[in-house]
């Protein structure tokens, strides 16, 4: 009898146990957000609430996350680090300009969708997506194309349906401006090249305005000293010589 209903004891306990961390996680749901359990995974809908930062207490079990249509302007480091079960984000539609290196640590294993498209974003660090295996949309946002977009690109699964929506609003070359990106990349551009170009000619000029300084010291001290020198002569040749000197004493001993 009692080996027969230890099975049933144990089962009851799990079922109690989960029961208890969905209500944990229930509780723990920020006040701005709502929480639900949809076929068993947490999902936590905090769309359209005027956030302006990501909420710090989300409960730990977030499966999806959806933070859309907010004023969220930046992703600052280890914002999601204690959500290691988080498989979507949502940022559409936000205000974000900046997103840190370390954002999305803690949850590159385990995100599998990320939405930032639609915000204010012109660039981002190489670190930002480093490890992300996640679909990742970047649409309709302010890119400024050069190297390291271009660098931050090539490591990224893009998402196929709005991946020739991320366009350069600005470039290091003008004539790519309005362009899609991946458009310019698969034409053979390579932005890096530019950047190293770039490089090159304020080195260049930089080292022309030195030159031409040091050039212009040196003239400025010859110059100086050749003055000098004139004044120099200029004061012997005012000088009586030896002798006129010695006339002028001829002249007074035949007076005296």
């Amino acid at each position: 009898m009692q080996d027969a209903a230890r099975p049933r004891m144990l089962g009851f306990a799990l079922l109690w146990g989960a029961i208890l961390l969905h209500n944990a996680s229930v509780a723990a749901c920020p006040s701005s957000c709502h929480c639900m359990d949809k076929n068993g995974l947490t999902v936590v809908q905090c769309m359209s609430r005027n956030l302006e930062r990501i909420p710090p207490d989300l409960p730990r079990d977030t499966v999806v996350l959806l933070l859309a249509a907010n004023h969220i302007t930046h992703i600052p480091n280890h914002a999601f680090r204690e959500l290691h079960y988080l498989q979507e984000l949502d940022l559409s539609n936000n205000d974000i300009e900046t997103v840190d290196m370390g954002a999305f640590l803690g949850v590159s294993d385990s995100l599998l969708v990320l939405d930032l498209s639609n915000n204010h974003i012109q660039s981002v660090p190489k670190e930002a997506f480093a490890r992300l295996r996640a679909k990742i949309s970047l649409s309709n946002n302010p890119w400024h194309c050069e190297c390291t977009l271009q660098e931050v690109l090539r490591e990224l699964r893009l998402d196929p349906e709005t991946v020739n929506e991320v366009i350069c609003h600005t470039a290091v070359q003008e004539e790519y401006a309005g362009k899609p990106v991946i458009q310019v990349l698969d034409s053979g551009i390579n932005f890096c090249n530019f950047h190293h170009k770039t490089t090159d000619v304020a080195m260049f000029v930089t080292m022309f305005g030195w030159f031409t300084m040091v050039i212009v010291y040196v003239i400025y001290y010859v110059r100086h000293n050749q003055e000098d020198a004139r004044r120099h002569l200029e004061y012997l040749k005012s000088l009586p010589s030896n002798s006129q000197i010695s006339k002028d004493f001829d002249t007074i001993s035949t007076v005296l």
